[in-house]
């Protein structure tokens, strides 16, 4: 008998992908790409299968393989699957085939950990949320390793896309319907869009169609931001907060709430209420020649600071607006500028399986709560295109000195936090460590902020310091729980906290 072992899901991630890579394509005549599906199966007792697409017969999947093939007499309640791609959905297989995630709960597999989400309207995130609806707990695939999955399956992912937009015009098989706010809204019609939004996004999209001719709004069908009501279209949940005029009137959770807190306690509020899809330019258009004047209050004197990286500021309102949870009817996405920070606070708890540890490490995986909102921004080339700019907070922050943002989750809102200027880490930090710190170690506390982690040789070589002196200041920081000591000896790192 096999002796069981810790698992190790980086490992088996790697493997699966390893073994996506030897996927059999069967020869198709309608020219549809395959996906490469790669499959690892961690039994209790440790040991591991794998399977992959095509291995025993053309056209099987790799979990069809694994499960029914290998180990249909086999007990494997408490086992772990690793797959790299969503499994596919009940309903997205002809009758009287099993979906994969049927036979997965089926099977009583414990964990499943997906590669990337299957973008063919067919199993768009349905398969994980069947998962997870039968009590299996779903992760996702490191980001770096979905980039791998991603570059593989280029083919698939280009032709699943466009299945994806025509789903809604009868060329293709019926979308799936991820919220309320995918179906046409009682009483609103195509009048209640903003023609300078549609305007603006045929722009930026580069739609050949004029706004609102008769292509365009077949389009905007297509990419389920209207619904036919009878022989008429309406804009959906979602197609209302992009291009509505006054969307707030009839989605109270609409738009973003902002407000400038000024050092001498006086404050700007301003309230932006219509067509989501033109938010973040007025959100600019506001807000960068109010900046320079919002006083840093860590000086004694009046000195002015340069304006903000507006990079860091567009992908933060951005994401907020776009991956809130929009079923919150009663709260809405918040902009808050400080003189030492910008925080947006957007309604919702991480989409499951993300985490806030992820998002803070920037290594969040990409997948989406409201896709239909993604791939409108993500036309405008305004966000990247199915994730969450982690990417952009991490380098962008470093790019121009600034402190890494800050991501906290209150109970109700997701707040994201970005440092305007190194000091404004500090100022940050609760009274009692603030003040447990002494100048020296203020200002390396700025270093450190910018960092997702350093070494102790590196941390004294920034900063000038011998070694003793570089252990000392980081066995400060650990006891006060602003980094966290991982490996030994020459290995050691110190990952910084965001307390």
């Amino acid at each position: 008998m096999a002796t069981k072992s810790k698992l190790n899901p980086r490992k088996m991630m790697e493997r699966a992908i390893a073994v996506m890579k030897e996927s059999i394509n069967e020869p198709r005549a309608d020219g549809k790409a395959s996906p490469l599906v790669g499959a690892v199966l961690v039994k209790p007792d440790g040991t591991v299968d794998t399977a992959f697409r095509g291995e025993l017969r053309h056209g099987d999947h790799a979990e069809y393989t694994l499960l029914e093939r290998k180990h249909r007499d086999e007990r494997l309640d408490g086992s772990v699957l690793f797959a790299t791609l969503e499994p596919c959905a009940p309903g997205a297989r002809k009758h009287p085939k099993l979906a994969c995630a049927e036979r997965i709960v089926n099977a009583r597999i414990a964990e499943v950990w997906v590669g990337i989400e299957d973008p063919d309207p067919m199993v768009d995130r349905q398969g994980i949320l069947f998962l997870e609806q039968n009590g299996i707990k779903v992760h996702l695939f490191d980001l770096d390793l979905q980039d791998q999955i991603r570059k593989a399956n280029k083919a698939f992912i280009a032709q699943a896309l466009q299945r994806a937009a025509q789903a809604n015009d009868g060329k293709a098989g019926k979308s799936t319907s991820l919220s309320q706010w995918d179906e046409a809204l009682a009483g609103v019609t195509v009048d209640d869009l903003a023609t300078n939004a549609l305007v603006r996004y045929r722009e930026r999209t580069k739609i050949a169609d004029k706004a609102m001719s008769a292509g365009f709004l077949e389009r905007l069908e297509r990419q389920g931001l209207l619904r036919r009501r009878g022989v008429k279209l309406a804009p959906t949940g979602f197609g209302l907060l992009l291009f509505g005029k006054t969307p707030r009137e009839v989605l109270h959770q609409a738009g973003l709430n902002a407000t400038i807190e000024y050092p001498d306690g006086t404050h700007e509020i301003q309230n932006f209420d219509g067509p989501m899809i033109l938010i973040p330019d007025q959100v600019e258009a506001w807000l960068r020649p109010k900046l320079p004047n919002v006083i840093d209050r860590s000086r004694m004197t009046r000195a002015e600071r340069a304006t903000l990286a507006f990079e860091l500021v567009r992908e933060a309102v951005i994401n907020g607006l776009v991956h809130r949870d929009y079923d919150l009817s009663g709260a809405t996405c918040h902009l808050v500028v400080t003189a030492d920070t910008v925080t947006v606070r957007s309604p919702g708890a991480p989409l499951l399986p993300i985490t806030v540890e992820q998002m803070q490490a920037f290594t969040a995986p990409m997948y989406n709560r409201n896709p239909k909102l993604q791939f409108a921004f993500g036309g405008t080339k305004l966000v990247e295109g199915r994730g969450f700019g982690m990417r952009t907070f991490g380098e962008a922050a470093t790019k121009h000195g600034l402190p890494v943002p800050k991501y906290v989750f209150d109970g109700l809102y997701l707040n994201l936090t970005i440092y305007r200027h190194l000091q404004a880490a500090a100022s940050a930090l609760k009274a009692d460590v603030l003040n447990a710190l002494n100048e020296d170690e203020k200002k390396s506390w700025g270093f450190l902020a910018t960092k997702t982690s350093v070494s102790r040789k590196e941390y004294a070589e920034h900063m000038g310091f011998d070694s003793r002196k570089a252990q000392r200041h980081l066995k400060r920081f650990v006891e006060l729980g602003l980094v966290r000591k991982v490996g030994a000896s020459s290995s050691t790192q110190y990952e910084v906290q965001k307390p």
